[in-house]
């Protein structure tokens, strides 16, 4: 390589979205010294919200949320990787997939991107507090309720929390959403999930409805009073000593039915290489390096990543420097609901949350909601044709 090359990526501003990726770039760089990476972030509302296409423009790799991956397969915004990389490689991604996460990245025959990151809604604690006020976890949804009671509970109820949550006591009471044609979720199912869900947000802070997950795990650690979460996206950071205040641990969610826990909605992010890359050959072997076991259970986890490769899940040494937050979470990423990925499905995604929430702070009729929700699901099928 005689002229030296810099490629150009895009993630999401946090030490679990941008460290990892910053560290792969500089070990890359020093394996092949004519080769710079560069990495910018963006918010986590921004990387639900941005466009893959817009960012495809500007940027040679992108880290993406997997709902993209209908779209990526209309537009073409990005190259698939069964055209670039080994069938060995992707047949050992593929066999070490946590969950459908790498079936995430998979549509219309191509696959997308590389899943580097995995992660579903889990429960978190703080194991301090709970000591501290002689509590144990709670193990059912009636035993969330009554500590919920107390004002110790937290949950992230932004919009799109909202929704992946509206969708996981959808799944936990036996239906997915989104199976019908035009319909999101049986009355009875819908009906059910809403005002249990209603039940249990009539006793959080109101703050917790403009709050994230990262907002949430930031709240239970920098104060006292959050001593549980029964269901946010994991982030590992926060089980690990030193990264923030007080440490958190993650576990398994409650059940409702006394037999099979909370199944909630995979995600987890992927890295996709754009289509405009002018040096394609070379960022895919950055995108290989990157989802490698390799890197997965060492540099790439070590600098705060969450790793999309099993074996790095079931490593010993990841799961003793974040208190096992791997091996504790694992079953829940196994079982994850997979979303709908077709073209129009981040349209619906960016306008139901909205319906559901309102729904949960001012209450209302649940079969509005149903059908606003189905009407919306009906609008975002046409953006197919409309493409």
């Amino acid at each position: 390589m005689a002229d030296h090359i810099i490629l150009k990526g895009i993630t999401w501003n946090h030490s679990r979205g941008f460290t990892p990726m910053a560290a792969t770039a500089q070990r890359f760089s020093e394996l092949n010294p004519g080769v710079t990476i560069t990495w910018e972030k963006r918010s986590l509302q921004q990387f639900a919200d941005l466009s893959i296409q817009q960012l495809a423009e500007r940027y040679d790799l992108l880290v993406i949320d997997h709902p993209w991956a209908g779209f990526a397969a209309k537009t073409h915004s990005i190259l698939p990787f069964d055209q670039y990389l080994s069938p060995d490689f992707l047949a050992d991604q593929q066999a070490n997939t946590v969950g459908h996460s790498y079936e995430s990245y998979a549509y219309d025959g191509h696959q997308w991107a590389l899943a580097i990151d995995a992660a579903t809604p889990v429960a978190a604690s703080r194991p301090d507090l709970f000591k501290a006020k002689g509590l144990s976890v709670p193990k059912t949804y009636h035993d969330l309720l009554a500590l919920a009671k107390k004002g110790l509970v937290a949950f992230p109820a932004i919009p799109i929390d909202s929704l992946m949550t509206f969708y996981t006591f959808c799944c936990s009471l036996g239906e997915d959403p989104c199976q019908q044609e035009n319909k999101v979720i049986s009355e009875a199912t819908g009906i059910k999930a809403l005002q249990m869900y209603r039940q249990l947000a009539m006793y959080i802070d109101k703050a917790c409805f403009n709050r994230n997950p990262i907002q949430t795990y930031e709240a239970m650690t920098l104060g006292d009073d959050i001593a549980y979460c029964p269901f946010a996206y994991g982030y590992s950071n926060y089980s690990r000593d030193g990264y923030a205040r007080k440490l958190l641990h993650f576990h398994d969610m409650i059940t409702l039915d006394g037999v099979t826990n909370l199944r909630s909605s995979l995600g987890g992010t992927g890295l996709a290489v754009s289509a405009n890359c002018k040096h394609i050959d070379v960022a895919m072997q950055y995108a290989e390096f990157v989802a490698s076991p390799q890197c997965q259970y060492s540099l790439y986890t070590d600098n705060g990543g969450q790793p999309g490769h099993l074996t790095a899940w079931t490593d010993v040494q990841t799961n003793v420097i974040t208190h096992n937050y791997f091996a504790n979470t694992l079953p829940a990423l196994q079982r994850a609901y997979l979303r709908p990925r077709y073209f129009g499905h981040m349209f619906f995604q960016d306008h139901a949350g909205d319906i559901v929430r309102n729904y949960l702070m001012h209450c209302g009729d649940e079969l509005r909601v149903l059908a606003e929700l189905n009407n919306l699901y009906i609008e975002s099928k046409s953006k197919v044709q409309a493409l």
